[in-house]
């Protein structure tokens, strides 16, 4: 069955991938994020690969005007919204609290939580009112444990968290499923984001193990929203295997 999915965060990592795989099965997509040109070209590969229909919506998450005007402008072929993928999320400096940069905590609280929250608001009440959807947000291990210099960032995931918990509350009346996807070690933009262009330092995150891919989580998420309507995946926390926790990966 065809559904409409909508994905934050759709020119890199985790969205992309999950961009690649619902298309691949034919799904109707609403993609987003802030690098138009990326969405067209994503865009196009699919279309000419797949048959899928796709809407891109070029917009940044932190901007609630700009969010608004967004989903206000999806035609009516889009806009009984089926699946809510809230993937946009980074990770900016690894600074001790006291050496801490206001503008990294700012970038990351307005993406990772008041992000995820705008576009949350501004989708459920039509999944409410058909009493039918799911929502897929993507958490961290950094939302389950703590690590040296995480401070910030992993406050924000901490929040995603407690967020996914509290929205599943709100609306299980309403039928609407709510599951939190939280992966280790994923190799993506994450870390030159983090480490600000510094790819060289980025890189070295990796070396040693074998990380997950990006595909690895679309491939998760694919199975959580395929599952019957009576089951439910809450939480699901994905790792490597040479990771046993937040700041343990085994290196050879």
């Amino acid at each position: 069955m065809q559904k409409t999915i909508f994905i934050t965060g759709a020119t890199s990592g985790i969205g992309y991938a999950c961009a690649w795989q619902m298309a691949a099965n034919e799904h109707r997509l609403i993609l987003t994020g802030r690098r138009a040109d990326r969405l067209e070209k994503l865009k196009a590969e699919l279309q000419s690969k797949f048959n899928s229909e796709i809407l891109v919506l070029p917009f940044d998450v932190t901007n609630l005007k700009a969010v608004t005007q967004a989903i206000e402008s999806i035609p009516e072929a889009f806009s009984d919204i089926d699946i809510l993928i809230n993937n946009a999320g980074l990770a900016v400096g690894l600074n001790k609290i006291h050496e801490g940069v206001i503008d990294d905590w700012e970038r990351m609280i307005d993406t990772n939580l008041k992000g995820l929250l705008y576009v949350t608001r501004l989708i459920s009440p039509k999944m409410v009112a058909r009493k039918q959807g799911h929502i897929i947000n993507i958490g961290s291990i950094a939302g389950k444990e703590t690590y040296v210099n995480g401070n910030v960032y992993c406050a924000t995931k901490f929040g995603v968290d407690a967020l996914t918990k509290s929205m599943r509350i709100d609306l299980v009346e309403y039928g609407i499923k709510v599951t939190q996807i939280a992966p280790g070690a994923v190799e993506t933009e994450f870390s030159n984001v983090r480490f600000k262009g510094d790819d060289a330092r980025a890189d070295k995150v990796y070396d040693g193990f074998e990380p997950l891919r990006p595909e690895d989580i679309a491939d998760a998420i694919y199975y959580c929203i395929n599952l019957p309507s009576h089951v439910t995946i809450n939480d699901l926390t994905i790792m490597p295997t040479a990771q046993a926790a937040a700041s343990l990966i085994y290196r050879q």
